[in-house]
């Protein structure tokens, strides 16, 4: 696929997605949408690590009102969700590598709630988080009903769809929202640290360790300690297992190769 709406890079196991649209405050089109959708099934093949993250000074600004994709002119909000946002959102939570959102800016909408598609975000203390949709007379999609009860709970996930309010970087992280929030002048050297951390990191057990998190709420306590057993047996024949091991004993940083 050509990208014309996004920027993609691939580079030392790093796969970097850009939301491209800097005059539209990276709002998401239906174009948009598949171009995430197909680079995160290349990265999911290829990489170690990948970063979502918005060129300009937004991250992205939420759906694009005046796209109605391949609809005839008319937004169908319903097939769009289903149709495109489903797959986009699925590709970035199934990703078997670590997916971390720098949250450069503004993150509204869907576009907050594509953010909390990742395993870990990191945004900038000038970003903000708006579930901005009652303003329109919607209710938060884009997995925002899903999300945010898990990250921050019920009661502050409800003020923040019904309220719409902003809620800067620092409060997100405050409440669990996300990760960390960072000062603006040292954001894009801390992510891509952060980035470069993961994609050089012992990939298999990543894998596992965002599976067993995840795969924990449907589990009760001894089977979500058989699962850890299992995982581990497997982590356990790795090769980066054995690295990470003669490596801790020599005093020396290991040198894992993801397998």
């Amino acid at each position: 696929m050509e990208y014309k709406e996004i920027l993609f890079t691939l580079q030392d196991g790093l796969a970097v997605i850009t939301l491209n649209r800097e005059a539209r405050k990276n709002a998401l089109t239906s174009r948009m949408r598949s171009e995430i959708t197909h680079a995160m099934r290349m990265a999911a093949g290829d990489a170690r690590a990948v970063v979502l993250t918005g060129a300009g000074d937004a991250f992205c600004s939420g759906q694009d009102l005046s796209d109605a994709g391949n609809n005839g002119g008319k937004l169908d909000l319903e097939r769009t969700l289903r149709d495109e946002y489903l797959p986009m959102l699925q590709a970035i939570y199934d990703c078997p590598v670590p997916v971390l959102a720098a949250v450069n800016g503004a993150a509204a909408g869907a576009g907050a709630n594509l953010a909390l598609a990742a395993d870990v975000v990191i945004a900038s203390e000038s970003a903000f988080f708006m579930q901005a949709f009652t303003k329109i007379g919607l209710i938060p999609d884009a997995g925002g009903t899903w999300f945010l009860p898990r990250q921050i709970g019920l009661a502050k996930a409800t003020g923040a769809a019904l309220f719409a309010d902003r809620i800067s970087a620092r409060q997100a992280s405050d409440w669990g929202m996300i990760w960390e929030a960072v000062s603006d002048a040292e954001f894009d050297a801390h992510w891509r640290a952060r980035a470069a951390y993961l994609a050089e990191g012992p990939t298999k057990a990543l894998a596992a360790t965002k599976a067993a998190l995840r795969d924990s709420y449907t589990r009760t306590l001894a089977e979500q300690l058989s699962e850890e057993a299992h995982l581990q047996g497997q982590c356990g024949k790795t090769r980066d297992f054995l690295e990470g091991v003669t490596a801790f004993m020599e005093k020396r940083p290991a040198k894992f190769e993801g397998r």
